[in-house]
């Protein structure tokens, strides 16, 4: 079968060295929930790389709907595929990170699996590569001959907006930095693997951001399609971790995305805690009684959001929700500490400047919070399992 590790004629005698199967390009598809895409995918790709070794690993995110079952019955009918089915980890970016480095071709390419991607332009990209014109290739839907399908005038507006965004970082002029659809060679991917932030979805800006050198670039135009199976995974978080994505790279990683996440949805908290204790003044409760109500009200709603949001890919359920919200609150409590106790040291070193002191508490406050939280209530666990041998006595 094309794609094996190994290969043997039956003519050749079995201390001969295996033949191994290593292609000259490595086409990275994340997925999830793409199981009525995989095999047309795989047969379009096969259509239109006659002629060149290829083969296509599919990064599944654990899809519930069977797309790693899919991926193996397209292996088992011959096709150059394979499957990475990740547990526990979500996100495109990663997924492509982890694609790239199983590959052993000299070339990478990364297109979604959803077939919105032309493939027919993947010869052209690769030629492009190979005749050391480009370190990189992106198919771009900005170019005159390209599209953006069936794009709503809002999707290709927010489009617009982030190319002109990824302007302020990428230095260069690059007229889709926003495409998921790329592709180059393996050793220029390596030089940038450990800058890269993983977050998010916009692996290309992560990859053009990284770079230790300027790369080449070329951009093939192509039409973006719409999509005919599935359901599309853009929302409003896509957009908010490309934003993150952004602040990282133009602070040079000293912000954490996640960590203005958390502080965003802190200044929500604050916004309910005031209008908590403005109900209960107008309802004529005393201050302290107020205050503590309107501390736990705040803390539950910044938990449930921060659980649902600035955690998603870590977000707990059932009894552990119930657990992790009492854990979130008593961090919440000695973060309230420390924010006090520095408040104070800086009050009386800062000649008496309660904007400066507050400002002080607060930080250290956001930032306890936002480490002892991500530590202790929402950090990996792995479930303890039952051992499925037994000693023999």
């Amino acid at each position: 079968m094309e794609g094996d590790s190994a290969q043997r004629d039956s003519s050749t005698p079995d201390d001969a060295p295996l033949t191994p199967f290593i292609p000259t390009i490595s086409i990275i598809s994340p997925a999830y929930d793409e199981r009525p895409n995989i095999i047309p995918l795989t047969e379009a790709i096969s259509r239109t790389m006659a002629g060149i070794a290829w083969e296509l690993i599919i990064v599944d995110d654990d899809s519930p709907d069977g797309t790693a079952q899919e991926v193996l019955k397209a292996a088992q009918a011959g096709f150059p595929v394979r499957c990475i089915r990740r547990i526990g980890r979500r996100g495109l970016s990663s997924a492509v990170v982890e694609g790239a480095l199983a590959s052993n071709a000299e070339y990478i390419a990364v297109m979604d699996a959803d077939l919105q991607h032309d493939e027919s332009i993947l010869p052209d990209m690769l030629r492009l590569l190979q005749d050391g014109k480009a370190d990189l290739v992106i198919g771009s839907r900005q170019e005159a001959e390209g599209g953006f399908g069936g794009f709503s005038g809002k999707r290709q507006r927010l489009s617009d907006l982030g190319a002109r965004l990824s302007a302020l970082v990428i230095g260069s002029e690059v007229s889709d930095p926003m495409s998921g659809y790329f592709a180059m060679k393996r050793d220029t991917f390596h030089a940038c693997i450990y800058d890269l932030s993983q977050q998010g979805y916009k692996i290309l800006l992560d990859i053009l951001t990284s770079s230790p050198r300027q790369l080449i670039i070329a951009e093939v135009p192509y039409a973006f399609r719409s999509r005919s199976e599935g359901k599309s995974k853009l929302d409003v978080m896509i957009l908010a971790e490309f934003l993150f994505l952004l602040i990282e790279k133009l602070t040079r990683g000293l912000i954490p995305p996640r960590f203005v996440l958390f502080c965003l949805v802190g200044g929500l908290g604050l916004v309910f805690h005031l209008l908590i204790l403005r109900v209960m003044w107008m309802a004529g409760a005393g201050f302290m009684s107020a205050q503590i109500t309107a501390s736990y009200c705040a803390m539950a709603l910044n938990y449930v959001v921060n659980n649902a949001v600035t955690y998603r890919s870590q977000r707990l359920k059932g009894w552990r929700f119930v657990l992790g919200y009492f854990v979130f609150s008593a961090v919440c409590t000695v973060g309230a500490v420390a924010n006090i106790g520095v408040a104070d040291l800086v009050l009386a070193g800062a000649g008496n400047s309660w904007p400066l002191a507050g400002i002080a508490g607060a930080l250290m406050g956001a930032v306890f919070n936002f480490g002892a939280a991500t530590k202790l209530v929402w950090s990996q666990r792995r479930r303890p399992r039952p051992a499925i041998v037994k000693a023999m006595a």
